[in-house]
């Protein structure tokens, strides 16, 4: 018992002393996908409660000064199929081994655990899309047409949920936005620019566009701007490698006007073409 005490009395000074800030904050994910959510200051925090909650299908996070950590205890554990009680053999539990019975959705479980994949912002060259077909094989709402009501339902659910992952994960700022966002890092992509540099480039590109003579040259203003989005990009995996927050939400301002345009370029030529057919039938039929 004693050694217990001394055990808790170390722990919490290795905590108290070497770990938490003045304020912080912790989550609890449990399989349930419940999150619980509590502030605390450092006179009134028990290590305890942190320890107490692992082994118990939580996981605890903290994110400190930048840097994070945490221990995996969910997304599986304690979670057995609705449909033969079995335990997940492999996680993400989507689909139950033993019965292949869709199962609910888990939103403890994040876009990249979802794929298997590391969480960081480089996962090109990862079989991304072969992984989602993969997923979509398996868990498609046209497949289990046959199952309950239940099950389909659940299919739904966890084929609308993969491919949004696949959706976010394949485009340069999505992820970007989301991956900041498991940092605890919110962006308003609606955010007013204010830096008159910025704002310049940002207006004489949309003048170029709209002064555009033909479709080469929307398409060179598209080309150019999927070049910035690139470099922007691999700015932000630097910046969000070395936990600048706020130099990975400054990329993240540029990517979302550069991406802007070069969407405007794609739809600008699909217009062309359906107002020349349009004009084209009025012509024959006229």
């Amino acid at each position: 018992m004693s050694q217990t005490k001394k055990l808790w009395t170390s722990l919490y000074t290795i905590l108290h002393r070497r770990i938490l800030p003045s304020s912080s904050r912790l989550q609890f994910h449990c399989a349930s996908s419940r999150t619980v959510s509590t502030s605390f200051h450092q006179p009134n925090f028990s290590a305890r409660v942190l320890f107490d909650n692992i082994g118990n299908g939580l996981e605890v996070s903290s994110s400190i000064f930048g840097k994070s950590f945490c221990s995996q205890h969910s997304g599986g554990f304690g979670v057995k199929c609705w449909q033969c009680n079995a335990l997940p053999e492999t996680l993400p539990f989507l689909v139950c081994e033993s019965c292949r019975t869709i199962q609910p959705v888990d939103h403890s479980i994040n876009y990249f655990q979802i794929f298997g994949l590391e969480k960081k912002y480089d996962v090109e060259g990862e079989n991304l899309e072969s992984k989602y077909k993969n997923w979509q094989k398996k868990l498609h709402p046209d497949l289990v047409h046959s199952k309950s009501e239940k099950e389909r339902e659940f299919a739904a659910e966890q084929s609308a949920r993969v491919i949004d992952a696949y959706r976010t994960l394949s485009n340069r700022l999505l992820k970007a936005i989301y991956i900041l966002k498991l940092e605890g890092v919110d962006v308003d992509e609606e955010e007013t620019v204010s830096e008159p540099e910025l704002l310049t480039e940002i207006m004489e590109i949309r003048e170029a566009v709209e002064e555009a003579a033909d479709l080469q040259e929307l398409k060179k203003i598209q080309s150019q701007m999927q070049e910035k989005l690139k470099y922007w990009s691999g700015s932000f995996a630097n910046a969000f490698r070395c936990q600048k927050f706020e130099e990975a939400v400054e990329c993240i301002r540029r990517m979302t006007y550069y991406d802007r345009v070069e969407a405007l370029g794609v739809l600008m030529p699909n217009f062309a073409i359906v107002v020349c057919d349009v004009i084209l039938q009025l012509i024959i039929y006229n």
